[in-house]
């Protein structure tokens, strides 16, 4: 293996620098002792030897545990800042983070309390969603909606009807009591029943219903919370996870959480957050479903910006290039939690209710269910369509039509168009195409009409002029071999005998840009006497919903000119790839790269540096 190694040193030196200054520079790079919210930290560990080697070396009492996600959250008994000064660089810790703030994506101020004008539940025909077929409605008891938030008050009529699975993360009781009111009226707007007689109609019709406590009374929730209550409901078959809440920073257990259920084909929907007027920050969750610079393209799951009764963009609400779709998200009718406090969530009156209690609310909070629960109905519609392919139905049959802005996304949920989509018939006379990619080729399908004597395909890169691909064909299916690093949106004209255009399809949208990625390079030690031994890890992670396995990466090293190729490794299912050597006396510099292959872009690792002084004699 020194041979292998060999032209990463560039001398025999002494040590790069002394431990106690390297310690000061590991000092200024974390959080200093205020930033430690509750006295704790978050862990991420490579495997649990790792963690328990160094919990002996540093005791500190655990607080939770997230094994799925190789993390835990501990209280060190002389402070996590201090704690984390001595774990850096401890083999197999991978990070030590404070707790994450997030804040439900809701805005009490801005509602306005009073009955509407027109149908109380008017966000219903404006997402047409009180058009979708009854039998869609009934197949959606086959989806599983998970809402992540503050608990929701399960004798809620719309709630109760549907007899939730309910779970609080931080007690671990099968109860998820609503005392703050967000939970409830989220829950309800995602899955309230609609066949009850009762108040409300959620979008997801008959979908079942999960709810985990992750937030506290106040309304706040961690990081750590969030993650544990997706990987609870992941593992208890949700396939929606509806999650409205945020914050500006995310972190290693938050990133992992929504890999986790990415990876186990779980569609998330975030909240983009209500911070328009504030800088509009970009906020987490939503942009590790949707990444900041995609434009709507690619991504893990969908976040979701709010809209008035007019389609226009909330003022409130966030915008950017990290935007799916929006969906209604002011003034918008929903069940109150009967724990609630009446100056946080104010009653108004229902006309024909019985039972129950409803307000008003406005926010990306409440947008965001609404899209939640559609997907329940576009994967009722068409149950062989995986997470990735709900997401794009849902983008592109809303109100942009296949066009995206940085203000709404693909426009307003279009919940009945999404459906139609999904069941391969268009609402309404027209040709309704599917598609399918593998790799670089796609294949478009579309049902025979008995009108039509041929069909025209034609396409459009990156919105620029259409391009006639097949000028008329009697077959009912097209395959292509396409160029990759563009968008491409096809159409198919349904043609008579003449060659006229009687109906033209939606447009079909697929990407082929390679999704950005990062790539890190952390070694067990930067510092040591010779013979060193050294674990280096290079972590390739995707920035969107492209899968991180099976990826050949390289390790480089600098020998004083260039960097030469030292050795080479396939990532595993975490997207990690490793290589152990014993150093001798040098410096060395190394950093780990990816090609870049047809879905992934390349990617390149900061480089690392390793001193290695002389041995002790």
């Amino acid at each position: 293996m020194r041979r292998a190694w060999a032209t990463f040193a560039v001398g025999a030196i002494a040590l790069l620098s002394a431990p106690g200054a390297l310690a000061d520079t590991i000092e200024r790079t974390l959080p200093g002792p205020g930033a430690w919210p509750g006295g704790t930290a978050v862990v991420t560990y490579a495997n649990e030897r790792a963690l328990a080697a160094a919990l002996r070396a540093h005791p500190a009492d655990i607080v939770s545990r997230l094994p799925a996600l190789r993390a835990v959250e501990v209280r060190p008994p002389r402070g996590p800042a201090r704690f984390a000064r001595v774990l850096a660089g401890f083999p197999g810790i991978d990070r030590v983070e404070p707790q994450r703030h997030r804040r439900p994506a809701a805005e009490p101020g801005l509602v306005v309390w009073a009955p509407a004008v027109e149908a109380p539940q008017w966000q219903h025909a404006a997402a047409r969603i009180d058009a979708v077929p009854e039998d869609v409605l009934r197949a959606a008891a086959s989806v599983t909606i998970a809402v992540i938030d503050t608990g929701a008050d399960v004798t809620a009529p719309d709630l109760a009807a549907k007899a939730p699975v309910s779970h609080d993360v931080r007690s671990r009781k099968p109860t998820a009591i609503d005392r703050n009111g967000h939970g409830t009226f989220v829950a309800a707007l995602a899955a309230g029943s609609v066949t009850n007689g009762e108040g409300i109609a959620g979008a997801g019709g008959d979908a079942r219903l999960l709810v985990v406590k992750a937030g506290r009374d106040d309304g706040s929730f961690t990081d750590v919370d969030e993650a544990a209550a997706i990987v609870w409901a992941v593992d208890r078959g949700a396939r929606i996870l509806n999650l409205s809440l945020g914050g500006r920073e995310t972190s290693s257990v938050e990133r992992r959480a929504v890999e986790y259920a990415v990876s186990r084909g779980a569609l998330l929907v975030a909240a983009v957050g209500n911070d328009f007027a504030r800088g509009n920050p970009v906020e987490y969750p939503a942009a590790l479903l949707q990444p900041p610079g995609s434009n709507g393209r690619g991504g893990a799951g969908l976040a979701v910006t709010a809209t008035t009764r007019a389609g226009t963009r909330a003022e409130f609400a966030a915008t950017g290039s990290h935007l799916s779709l929006a969906a209604p998200g002011v003034d918008v009718l929903s069940a109150v939690s009967s724990l609630s406090a009446p100056s946080r969530y104010p009653r108004v009156p229902l006309p024909g209710s019985l039972a129950g209690l409803y307000g008003l609310g406005s926010g990306t909070s409440y947008a965001a269910p609404q899209v939640a629960g559609a997907a329940a109905l576009v994967w009722a519609a068409n149950p062989a369509l995986t997470a990735a392919e709900v997401a794009t139905v849902l983008e592109q049959a809303a109100s942009g039509r296949g066009a995206w802005t940085p203000e709404t996304g693909f426009g307003v949920l279009d919940a009945e168009a999404a459906v139609a989509l999904a069941r391969g018939t268009a609402a309404g006379a027209g040709v309704a195409v599917a598609g399918s990619r593998s790799g670089n080729r796609v294949t478009l399908s579309w049902p025979a009409l008995p009108d039509a004597a041929s069909f025209r395909v034609s396409v459009t890169r990156d919105g620029r002029g259409e391009q006639v691909l097949t000028a008329a064909t009697n077959s009912t299916s097209v395959s292509y071999s396409l160029q990759g690093g563009s968008v491409y949106s096809f159409r198919v004209a349904a043609l008579d005998p003449a060659g006229t255009p009687t109906s033209v399809s939606r447009a079909w949208t697929v990407s082929l840009r390679r999704v950005a990625s990062t790539l890190s390079l952390r070694a067990s030690t930067r510092v040591g006497r010779a013979p060193l031994p050294v674990t280096l890890t290079a972590s390739l992670a995707p920035n969107g919903a492209v899968a991180a396995n099976g990826r050949l990466v390289v390790l480089e090293s600098h020998d004083g000119a260039r960097w030469r190729l030292a050795a080479g490794g396939r990532t595993d299912a975490t997207g990690r790839v490793q290589w152990r050597f014993r150093l001798s006396e040098g410096i060395y510099r190394v950093r780990a790269r990816y090609a870049g292959g047809d879905e992934l872009a390349q990617a390149v690792s900061l480089p690392t540096t390793i001193a290695v002084g002389p041995a002790r004699r």
